[in-house]
């Protein structure tokens, strides 16, 4: 029996996909498939796994059907018992995937195991968050927010006391390599499309969670994130981040959510626009205020 799939999806990565499979060549146990999911690439990635991996399944896409769907079709082929969900872009060190089973092996509660994520530098990457509550919209990207900057609840939404030094459990972290049992995958539909790239992770952790697991952070197994893609960064806070946010409020949270969250945002539609009015009474430069309305009547509308 397979012990574990690893799932990649890919588009014009060649080098770094490269790395990445020469990378897990150590990581993994000798029961183990990887599949590779190749979303109409046009530098050479899917030549580059069929000449130089003959172990690798692959699957080739003619056209992008985005990277969420690209990861959902490769958990779809999984045969493991665990499935690893992981970015192209990230390298694993010796043994890491190992580690990870073991852990859950011995962890019968837990669901899901995430390694540390480091830097070339050896840093570690603050890559865990705890899932937004209700007041989690009432403070992020209000006005409050700028009264308040280093409010309690964004120190709890973006975990600002976790000790990345000691392993333990976590809410939400990031999905670039996520351990999972597959017996916790058939009660779930591992990526919500609709919501995919900003509030994938937060509804696939909530998911792990409301099913009854815990997921773990393992301090000494570790992947190399060379470009920053496991950062929690601040939100763009772009029309297509509030849409998801809003599916993501209504999913869990049920409809009414979705009515807070649409007035949070716009208070902050009312407050910038009388910033703005205040700038023009005092000549100063001008902001464009018809696209802040087209948006917010989007959002008010879906």
């Amino acid at each position: 029996m397979t012990e574990v799939t690893v799932v990649i999806c890919a588009r014009n990565v060649r080098e770094r996909l490269r790395a990445c499979l020469e990378s897990l060549k150590l990581a993994l146990p000798l029961s183990s498939e990887v599949i590779v999911v190749d979303n109409a690439s046009t530098d050479g990635t899917a030549r580059m796994v069929t000449d130089g991996y003959e172990h690798v399944r692959l699957v080739r896409n003619e056209r992008d059907p985005g990277p969420a769907r690209g990861m959902n079709q490769g958990v779809e082929m999984a045969r493991g018992a665990y499935v690893l969900l992981l970015d192209p872009r990230l390298q694993l060190y010796g043994g890491a995937v190992k580690e990870m089973i073991a852990y859950l092996e011995l962890n019968l509660r837990h669901g899901a195991v995430v390694p540390r994520l480091v830097r070339p530098d050896g840093s570690t990457v603050t890559a865990h968050l705890r899932l937004p509550s209700l007041a989690t919209a009432l403070w992020l990207g209000t006005p409050l927010e700028r009264w308040r900057p280093h409010n309690a609840e964004l120190s709890r939404t973006f975990a600002c006391d976790f000790d990345y030094a000691r392993a333990g459990d976590v809410e939400q972290s990031s999905s670039a390599c996520l351990l999972m049992r597959r017996r916790a995958l058939k009660r779930l539909h591992t990526i919500d499309e609709a919501l995919w790239p900003h509030f994938h992770e937060a509804d696939l952790f909530a998911r792990i969670r409301q099913a009854g697991w815990r997921i773990g952070y393992l301090v000494g197994t570790l992947a190399l994130d060379a470009e920053g893609i496991g950062e929690r960064l601040y939100p763009d806070l772009s029309p297509a981040w509030h849409a998801q946010r809003l599916a993501w409020y209504r999913k869990h949270h049920g409809r009414g959510a979705g009515w807070w969250v649409k007035a949070c945002v716009g208070w902050t539609v009312a407050d910038r626009l009388a910033r703005e009015l205040r700038r023009r009474i005092n000549g100063l430069r001008q902001e464009p205020l018809v696209p802040v309305w087209r948006d917010y009547a989007g959002l008010l509308r879906s």
